[in-house]
């Protein structure tokens, strides 16, 4: 076998074989050749090879969103690992464990003219688990320090970097490893469990509890709980479009229900007890509406960290939602109440104007949604784009055997094109992504990559713009609104797709939309659908939308 000559290098390598890391994504330099030999040298890793930066970081995320270990993503040093930073964002706030090894200049040669050098260390110091920054030489101190990257990357779910300082030569390789890495088993340290009985007896007292369901990985929730709290005639089950958590007396289009309230209906609405868990919450509606009707109660369940989204936290559950109603649902006993039925019924009626509203409007992005979300096969992965797609989704059911991700750690559009083909490549289910034309466009370097398999799938919904912009207040139609905001184009996705070697179809009208929805996921090759929508209806019939549902 073949190992670069460098002994931190062969360090590296070692320690992440032992500690099971699989996936490495290498973005091609010079300066970290040591380990790119080494990586790639070796049967126990799975290397790909991703050129632009910030498209290899969403890559990796991908994977680790789907596998839930730890990815690594590999590159030189200089401007490259800060191409990952966006990405490493999005997976310390959406809590996947992404590994950054950047290789460095020696530290004489910081700050004093060489060429392709930055400060490297700490550079995501505010978005990172641990910043392991090596010395030059194999030591124990270095092994000690990546092996509590690795551990924390996993068990803390989040991104760690490994800053790597090499010195030239560094293509020589040898035969022979020339260290032996020191070796630690690290153990997380174990929580007390929380006494839920006092939790119980407010839960049994209480005739209006809500559970508020954010992104959730598939079955990550064993259905008997969920079945439990679908049936509590006491509780209001709120779920978002990646919560991934399912049962037929659960609320899943959270802002058709609220958007039309009234001051009395929130008032009526209020839970007095609020229990969260999952990922980031889409609806602003939603937050809009528990910031000010403020729940007595407001429990979180999360191994790992709780947010005040609602300014009313009161308690912070640090275990798996599992655990957590393993041990709490024995303890409950249900409450008479109409508290579910009242917004069943009132998802019933909203569900009839929905259909109605639905069945008069003319083409746009809101017609397009439904017909798409209709046509998406069973057993498929769904990854949506942010900004509109994302927003659109929510309106409408989506089957339960459909799994659904989004970048909603920093709700970016950066990486959606990226993340989803990352996920398809671990992942032989389908892989369907739904994306808008900027996020599209800003991540067309997604598509510069070997690895998509062929039943990947593109919808695009180009609008000519960022149509979300004009659905926010404030909206004019105005050079300035349409140049800066809007950033409206003509593009399309026509010549990207012939030089990516994709097939290409378009729609434009609901006969062509639905004429290509009838066969797209049936082909063998990967493809594009782009559907293109009119600009200045969409925002007009999506505000009409929520009118009808009053």
């Amino acid at each position: 076998m073949i190992y670069p000559k460098i002994p931190l290098a062969q360090s590296i390598i070692q320690i992440f074989k032992s500690k099971g890391i699989e996936h490495i994504v290498i973005s091609p330099g010079s300066r970290n050749a040591p380990l790119t030999i080494g990586f790639t040298n070796n049967s126990s890793f799975t290397c790909y090879s991703i050129a632009d930066e910030r498209c290899a970081a969403f890559f990796a995320l991908g994977i680790a969103q789907q596998l839930q270990k730890p990815v690594a993503v590999v590159c030189t040093s200089g401007s490259a690992l800060l191409n990952y930073y966006p990405a490493v964002a999005e997976a310390f706030y959406n809590q996947i464990p992404l590994i950054v090894i950047s290789a460095d200049r020696p530290h004489d040669k910081i700050d004093i003219g060489d060429g392709q050098t930055i400060r490297q260390e700490n550079v995501y110091a505010n978005h990172i688990l641990y910043n392991a920054n090596l010395l030059e030489e194999a030591s124990e101190e270095n092994d000690l320090k990546i092996q509590e990257a690795l551990f924390l990357a996993t068990s803390k779910k989040g991104p760690v970097h490994i800053n790597v300082p090499f010195e030239e030569p560094l293509y020589e390789v040898v035969e022979e490893l020339l260290v032996k890495p020191s070796l630690v088993n690290l153990v997380p340290e174990k929580k007390e469990k929380p006494n839920l009985d006092e939790f119980a007896a407010l839960w049994n007292q209480s005739s209006k509890k809500m559970i508020l369901v954010g992104g959730n990985d598939p079955e990550s929730v064993d259905q008997k709980y969920l079945d439990v709290l679908g049936k509590d005639s006491s509780v209001v089950v709120m779920t978002e479009v990646t919560s991934n958590a399912h049962h037929d007396n659960f609320i899943t289009n959270i802002d058709t229900i609220i958007t039309p309230f009234t001051d009395e209906d929130f008032k009526a609405f209020r839970p007095e007890i609020l229990i969260t868990f999952g990922g980031m919450i889409v609806s602003k509606r939603v937050k809009a509406f528990l910031r000010k009707y403020k729940p007595q109660e407001h429990w979180h369940i999360d191994e790992l960290r709780a947010y005040n989204t609602f300014d009313s936290l009161t308690q912070h559950f640090e275990v798996s939602p599992n655990s957590f109603f393993e041990e709490f649902l024995p303890k409950t006993i249900t409450s008479s109440s109409n508290y579910q039925t009242n917004a069943l019924s009132i998802r019933n009626e909203r569900a009839f104007k929905h259909s109605d509203y639905l069945k008069s409007i003319e083409f746009s992005d809101l017609k397009v949604f439904e017909k798409i979300l209709l046509a998406i096969p069973v057993n498929a992965q769904l990854q949506i784009s942010n900004s509109s797609p994302i927003r659109y989704a929510q309106l409408f059911p989506i089957d339960k055997n459909i799994s659904v991700f989004c970048n909603r750690g920093t709700s970016g559009i950066d990486g959606s094109t990226s993340t989803a083909i990352g996920a398809s490549v671990v992942n032989n289910k389908q892989t369907i992504l739904i994306t808008g034309d900027i996020s599209f466009l800003y991540d067309s370097n997604a598509l510069w990559n070997e690895y998509i398999p062929e039943n990947f799938k593109i919808i695009l919904i180009n609008n000519g713009g960022g149509g979300i912009f004009r659905i926010l207040p404030g909206h004019q139609e105005t050079n300035t609104f349409n140049r800066y905001f809007e950033t409206s184009h003509c593009l399309t996705a026509e010549h990207l797709a012939k030089m990516f070697h994709f097939e290409y179809h378009t729609a434009s009208d609901n006969i062509s939309l639905e004429e290509n929805l009838s066969d797209f996921f049936n082909r063998k090759s990967k493809s594009i659908l782009e559907v293109f929508t009119p600009t200045k209806i969409n925002d007009q019939i999506l505000l009409n939308y929520f009118k009808k549902l009053k």
